[in-house]
Formats: structure tokens, sequence, C-alpha cells
């Protein structure tokens, strides 16, 4: 600032200089004349003179050159300390906002702090409740990954054929539904249950047939059962309650769709010798009817049975005897158990189903005698005129089921024959009049035999494509077993020769085509109870009763 207060002093000072030299002079007097010299030296100081204020006047020029850049940079100066003051108090501003901002900042972050610890303590409760859950769901997974669910639904075209002249041939369509669920329950024991469709009346079928005006079908438990296998002992197997068979046998002595009820226990121990591979001991206690009077009805007995490696051949054999007590029972059924559709009053009773078995001097209304397919066993009258079995029944048993190899993997052959006596049979049958036919023997045995080439689809897990092909042929004499649970599909429970052919394909995974066709007679006409075709009279020959089944089998 004293720089430029300096500069403009100067130019100031400067410019009075200059006015007074370019102020005119005042005229004087004319004086002597003027030499040539003066002249001349007046002209040089006029130069001179000139050439001074041509000097001061670039000095001027200068000096206004410096004092307008003075001016400028003065003005860039204030400028510069305009903004910077304006930047001062912008920064200022900016320091104050930003105080206020940290301020704010600070409580933010105490606010978030606070959040941050009430999150963090919120979130190891979620996380605490997230891994209860996990384990909740680890347990549910884990439980649910015990146990699977099962059933199939089947769907049948069945006729009957019979050359006898008061037979006409019958057709028909059946259902059968089945749903179950079994598993572990814990390492120790499995359970499952199944529920069936069929009669209630009816032990031996769980089909329904399409009729009856499109009423719905009945559904009931046929399996509820708890098993005990312990891990620790594997060779160890306890089951009770309504369960599948536990041992070896066929539809020689009880039929497929039976779940028998009652006990088993089963020892079964694997060995490694070149031909024996495993030795099976079982006990059996079977209870099928229990009463508040008089003595309950139940059988007992026990399998041994082994298992046989030869190299081409696998054989399986077996012996059970069972012991059937108080089997009068079957005799005396209530209405509830078969299902009739009326009592003694003409009483209507609910449910669809069998009714009161029929036969020569039985009764027709209940109590009455319980077998849902007919019933031929032998029986007499007492003198108080209450119905028994002629004989009792005590089964022994022996199957050998082999299966054999062949050069086609795809097509083993299945072997499995039997031989069934009862030992408790009578010695003699009798007629419809109740006489003893001496001229014949113990009607307590039974053969069987079934060929087949080919795995079987229905046990066995194979690819779609797969074929069975296979013939079944047995004579069952007419008190080899209890007829109220035989075979539903033959012709009569007892007192039969039967033919079975049967061809099973699968289509899927999970469907199976199957075609049988059954081809049998009543064994000897002139027994009690026989079967025999419409117009036939005891003694002759019935014709063969031919059914056939054509079925679509859909399993889950």
């Amino acid at each position: 600032m004293k720089a430029a207060i300096w500069c403009i002093g100067t130019l100031c000072i400067s410019i009075s200089l200059f006015a007074q030299a370019t102020q005119p002079k005042t005229k004087r007097p004319a004086a002597h004349a003027v030499s040539a010299s003066e002249v001349q030296a007046l002209r040089d100081a006029l130069a001179a003179q000139q050439l001074q204020m041509a000097q001061q006047h670039e000095e001027m020029e200068q000096l206004k050159s410096q004092l307008q850049q003075l001016l400028q940079s003065n003005a860039q100066s204030m400028a510069s300390v305009q903004q910077v003051q304006t930047s001062t108090e912008q920064a200022q501003s900016v320091a104050t906002r930003a105080q206020e901002s940290a301020t704010t900042a600070q409580e933010m972050a105490a606010k978030a702090s606070s959040q941050a610890s009430d999150t963090r303590s919120a979130l190891a409760v979620v996380e605490t409740k997230d891994k209860e859950e996990d384990k909740k769901l680890m347990a549910l997974e884990t439980l649910a990954g015990r146990f699977r669910f099962t059933g199939d639904v089947r769907v049948r075209g069945e006729n009957f054929m019979q050359d006898a002249s008061g037979f006409s041939d019958r057709n028909r369509a059946r259902v059968r539904v089945r749903f179950g669920l079994d598993g572990k329950i814990s390492d120790d024991f499995t359970g499952g249950v199944l529920l069936t469709s069929g009669s209630l009346g009816d032990s031996n079928s769980t089909n329904e047939t399409l009729t009856n005006f499109f009423t719905r079908k009945s559904i009931g438990i046929d399996r509820a059962y708890v098993t005990y296998h312990p891990a620790a002992l594997k060779w160890m197997s306890l089951t009770g309650g309504k369960f599948a068979y536990t041992w070896q046998r066929s539809p020689l002595t009880f039929d497929s769709d039976l779940n028998p009820e009652g006990f088993s226990q089963r020892f079964s121990f694997d060995m490694s010798t070149p031909v024996i591979k495993n030795f099976t001991v079982q006990a059996i206690q079977l209870l099928y009817n229990e009463t508040t009077r008089g003595d309950d009805s139940f059988a007992v007995g026990g399998q041994v049975s082994s298992k046989l490696d030869f190299g081409f051949m696998a054989s399986t054999p077996s012996f059970t005897l069972l012991n059937w007590r108080g089997v009068d029972a079957l005799l005396n059924a209530s209405a509830f158990a078969v299902q009739a559709t009326s009592t003694t009053g003409g009483l209507p009773v609910p449910g669809e189903g069998p009714g009161c078995a029929a036969g020569s001097g039985l009764p027709t209304v209940p109590p009455c005698v319980f077998s849902p397919q007919g019933f031929t066993n032998a029986t007499f009258t007492d003198t108080a005129g209450k119905v028994h079995f002629l004989s009792q029944f005590l089964y022994a048993d022996f199957i050998l089921n082999n299966r054999i190899k062949t050069p086609w993997e795809r097509l083993p052959l299945n072997l499995t024959l039997e031989y069934e006596n009862n030992l408790n049979a009578a010695d003699h049958p009798v007629n419809n009049q109740g006489v003893v036919l001496t001229n014949l023997g113990r009607q307590s045995h039974a053969y069987a035999f079934d060929f087949s080439l080919g795995p079987n689809l229905l046990t066995d897990r194979t690819a779609p494509g797969r074929l069975q092909l296979g013939y079944g042929w047995w004579r069952q004499e007419q008190d080899s077993i209890l007829a109220s649970f035989a075979e539903s599909e033959q012709r009569a429970p007892t007192n039969i020769l039967e033919n079975r052919i049967y061809v099973n394909y699968k289509l899927r995974p999970n469907t199976i085509f199957s075609y049988n066709f059954w081809i049998g007679r009543t064994l000897n006409s002139a027994l009690q109870h026989s079967l025999l075709a419409p117009g036939l009279t005891a003694g002759e020959i019935e014709p063969y009763l031919r059914r056939m089944q054509f079925d679509i089998l859909y399993s889950f």
C-alpha cells in the first residue's frame, strides 16, 4: 500500500510540472531584434524542451500504465482479499456446519452404537432361536427320514366262465387301494400302519367291486404293528400287533391279503459255511378271537428254516407246525364279524360284507359261520343243535423254494414245492346228510408246486421291460386247512383241484401289468359243504370254473 501511495504522489507532481511547462507565456513587450544565433539557440532550446516534454509524456504514459497495473493489481488484491474473506466466512460456516455435523454424527454414532448393541442382542436371540429351530427341523427331518410312505392302487377286470347248464357268465371290475407308513421308531424299534380297501367282514380280500350305485368304498386298518429288532442283537426280531407274515408260507395255507394278529419271535443267524448261509427259528402266536365267556381262540406254533447256496441254485427250505385252538368260534361268529345284512329278527346291521357262509345245515343268520369265500370244511351238529368242526387243525407244512440260475440272467427259474398235512384231521369225511364215508380216508393233505421263469416283479426290484411267466398247480383236500383263511381267488377254500397261469410285465418303474387265468373245480363233490356249479348233484364231476383277471398295478 505504501508503494502505491508513493507512486500516486510522484504522478501528481509530474502532472503539475507538465502543466506549468505547457502553460502559455504572458506576452512581453517587444524587445530588441533577435539575432540568428539567438533564434537558433531558441530553436535548440525549444527542441530540447519538446524532447524533454516527449520524454515526460512517455514517462507519463509509463506512469499511467504502471498506475493502471497498480490499480488492477490493487483491485485483484482487493478481490482476492474479498475472496479470502468470503472463503474464510465460508470456511467458518463449513467449520460450523462440520462441527454441528460432527456433533450430530457423534449423537448418531452413539445411537448407532446403542442400536448396534441392541441389534447384536437381537441377533443373538434370533441366532439362538434359529439354532433351536434348526435343531427342531433337524429332529423333524431325522424323524421324517426314519419313515417312508408306501402304497399301491390296483384296477382289475375279471370274468367267470363255467360249462354248466345253470351258470351265467359273469363280468365285473374291482379296485384295491393300500396306503401305509412304516419306519424306525428308534434304533431298536420299527413300526407301521397300513390302511386298505375292502369289506371289513372279509379278512381274505382287499378288493372292492365297482357296484352298489356309486356308494363309497370301505377303508380299514389292515396292519398296525411294532417290531423290536435291537442293534446289539441283530439276530433277534420280536413283532406284535397286526402284521405281515414273518414266516415262509404260500397261498396253500393262508390268503396273501390276510394279515395275521398276535405275536412273532424270530431268531435268525447268518452263517459263512459254503452251503448253509442262514438258519432261522421262529415262534408264532396268533390271536383270532377273544371272548368274555368261555375260552379264547388262538393258534401257536413255530417254524424252522434255512438258506442254502449250491452255486447254480439257492434254496430256502422251511418246516412249520401250527396248532389251532378254539376253532368252533369260527362257526358262531357275530353279525359284526361277518358284516351280515340282517339278524334273526330281521333287524338291519350296517356294513357291507359276505355275511354268513352257506352250507348244508349251517345257520343262515348270526351267529353263523365266518368264511368269506365260502365254507368247505366238514362239520357235525351235537344233540343241543350246536355246530362243531368234524376235524381239529394242526398244520404240518413243508416248503422248498428254489431259485435256479439260467444262461439268461434276466430269466431265473423259480420252483416252489409244498406239502401240507393236517395232523388232527378226522379219520373219515361225511356227506351232506352227515353220514360218515368210511370208504374215504383222512381229508388232510395238500400238494402244490409253482414254476415260473423270470424275476418276481411283485416283490423284486427290477427295471422296466422285465417279464415273468408262471404256472401253478395244487390239490387241496377238505380238512387240510381252515376254510376261513384260505386263498380267496381259487375255486373254493378247500376240496379243490386248481391250476393257475400267470404273466407279469413291468411297464414302468412303478407300474405292472398282470394276467391271471385260474382254472379250478371241486375235488370231490360228494363231500359235505362242497361248492358245486348250478344244477350239479353230489357225486358228479364239476366242470372247471375259469376265471380270468387283467390287472394294472400302480405302486408308490
